[in-house]
């Protein structure tokens, strides 16, 4: 599926603005046909965002269930000769669309896009409506993966019900990313594939497109950002040859334009243009190698979080997280716990920052060891065919960006359980038939000598909160447990290890001198123990601090507003870490 953009022979309406929305607190909208006229009771809600915390109303910052947003357009006459595809950048977390009173589209899952052609069901020249379900549960079926609890005790109103979920952020819904309408050709390009190699005498991009229609043939031009045509070729498949090519690299991004033109019985048919940026990715003994040179990841563990749009996506907002990750001298981040929004991934393409790209099985883990996970009644067959699902999606959004150089296909999960085992291994498996360009990962949280899956993936990677959650506020135990708990994994498996999250809890402006936990002091003292030993072993291949900035979190007696373990503040002021983090990777 192609980003949406402009060429001479597409164009775009854009529909992200501010729609109606209601609420559906007793689940009968569909039964009664709510899409089939306009919404009753509405109150205006704007797309894309998080309805969460629009409103002063905990009923719909709560609310379990489905919603409705609706919005009318126009489709101009001109449009009539060709196909229109509606698409959705993110829904949270399963979505049904209406066009005009049918229904056009459903997808499940709210991180990545989906679309439909429409044409059909517009009316040009005339004002269209659409109306779109959004539906929040989270269950065993879904990723993240979630419960709904009826309580029957005598605390409890009569089938009162609550969204249990195990991850460590607030579950925001809503339409969370553009909507758009698409109009291409008859004859259009669905579909490019980019994969590009290095070799000592000259680049290769290699490309595959699909064509739908009666297009009978295909060319392909190479651009350099001057414009200047550096290799051409015809046909669906192919191989371009680039002499001395600019090299995409962190922090120096340089992006080709891949011109690709379908051609029919009457000329051209549709253009599209994709920025390429050629670059090698690879593991070799204990290193990551970019363009055959070793690569540190220095960055965080991020989340799509802001006050007031929640998980909505924001240019203005996206762009000051890269000025502030450019600021404190970070070259890379993890899309902790699930997809991006597609115009970060554009941005970090242009902006020459490396991504660790991560699906969104996320909370398969109780932390108690008496109940299972991997089994009928929780992580099972549903599950995992929709996690199969998800990777294809997202290899399938994500594959051209330059940035991205890893897949992480789960965080945190229990994969000390027996039951791990053939669930990852046919995870990892059905990864790298996806793509074999790319190492590929798992996010651990277990013990060295317990875990039953890291020998699957290309790279340890492993979260540690020595002197946090264990012994806390014990910074002379952090160095011995660390170095000693690293150790053991890579005497283990023997691949490289990245410390993927680590850090403190820090109330903005507190300070304590001794350092105690929660002041701004612990944080940056916590911080530098950790760095102390990952300096010292040399196959630790990078760390990526938990977290960037402060996020919304269910209530709970640990949470006081929200996870504080960000070195900037939920608003994007630097606490102390940041400034001492800055220090140390404009160094190193």
């Amino acid at each position: 599926m192609l980003y949406p953009i402009e060429s001479e022979t597409r164009e775009i309406r854009n529909l992200s603005e501010v729609w109606n929305f209601a609420l559906d607190t007793e689940g009968v909208g569909e039964i009664e046909k709510w899409f089939s006229k306009k919404l009753s009771g509405t109150i205006a809600m704007p797309v894309p965002a998080s309805y969460n915390d629009i409103t002063n109303d905990p009923e719909i910052r709560d609310h379990i269930g489905d919603v409705w947003y609706e919005t009318e357009f126009w489709v101009p006459v001109s449009w009539q000769d060709k196909r229109i595809f509606a698409r959705f950048g993110g829904v949270s977390h399963s979505a049904k669309v209406w066009v005009n009173g049918k229904e056009a589209m459903t997808h499940k899952g709210g991180f990545l896009p989906f679309e439909a052609d429409v044409s059909d069901l517009l009316k040009f020249g005339a004002k269209n409506r659409m109306i779109v379900k959004v539906n929040n549960v989270l269950d065993w079926a879904t990723l993240p993966v979630g419960e709904i609890k009826v309580w029957n005790d005598d605390m409890h109103p009569d089938g009162y019900r609550t969204q249990e979920y195990f991850h460590d952020f607030f579950n925001y819904s809503g339409i969370h990313r553009s909507v758009t309408l698409v109009a291409v050709p008859k004859d259009y390009i669905a579909d490019i594939s980019v994969k590009t190699f290095v070799k000592k005498t000259a680049s290769v991009v290699g490309y595959e497109i699909a064509v739908r229609g009666s297009s009978s043939a295909v060319t392909v031009k190479l651009l350099d950002e001057e414009g200047v045509i550096v290799a051409e070729h015809s046909g669906t498949k192919g191989r371009l040859i680039v002499r001395d090519a600019k090299l995409w690299q962190p922090g120096k991004a340089y992006l080709y334009t891949l011109v690709v033109e379908s051609v029919n019985e009457y000329g051209a048919s549709d253009i599209y243009r994709l920025p390429v940026g050629i670059r090698t990715v690879e593991i070799k003994g204990l290193q990551f190698l970019i363009n055959g040179k070793p690569f540190y990841f220095k960055g965080f563990g991020m989340h799509e979080d802001h006050e007031t749009i929640g998980k909505g996506h924001d240019d203005a907002l996206a762009a000051k997280d890269f000025a502030l990750l450019e600021w404190i001298g970070a070259n890379s981040f993890r899309t902790s716990h699930y997809p991006y929004a597609e115009e970060i991934m554009n941005m970090a393409d242009r902006l020459g920052i490396v991504v660790i790209d991560e699906v969104p099985a996320v909370g398969m883990n109780m932390f108690n060891r008496n109940e299972k996970i991997f089994c009928p009644e929780r992580v099972h067959e549903k599950t995992l065919e929709y996690h199969l699902e998800t990777i294809n999606e997202l290899i399938a959004r994500d594959k051209n960006h330059p940035s991205v150089v890893m897949w992480s296909v789960a965080n945190e999960p229990a994969s000390y359980e027996d039951g791990a085992r053939s669930y990852f291994k046919k995870i990892a498996e059905y990864t790298r038939k996806l793509d074999r360009t790319r190492p590929i990962t798992l996010v651990n949280c277990s013990g060295p000598d317990e875990c039953k899956v890291a020998q699957l993936f290309d790279i340890v990677c492993v979260n540690r909160y020595f002197g946090w959650y264990s012994d806390p506020g014990r910074l002379d135990l952090i160095e011995f447990q660390l170095e000693r708990d690293l150790g053991k994994w890579f005497a283990r498996f023997g691949k490289p290890v990245f410390l993927t999250e680590y850090g403190a809890d820090t109330i903005a402006g507190f300070h304590a001198d001794p350092p105690i936990m929660f002041s701004e002091e612990f944080q940056v003292e916590f911080l530098k123990r950790y760095n102390n030993v990952l300096d010292n072993l040399d196959f630790v291949i990078g760390e990526h601090i938990w977290n960037f900035a402060d996020f919304k979190t269910k209530q709970g007696i640990t949470r006081v507003g929200g996870n504080k373990k960000g070195v900037f503040t939920r608003d994007r002021q630097p606490k102390m870490a940041a400034h001492m983090l800055k220090e140390r990777w404009r160094k190193k």
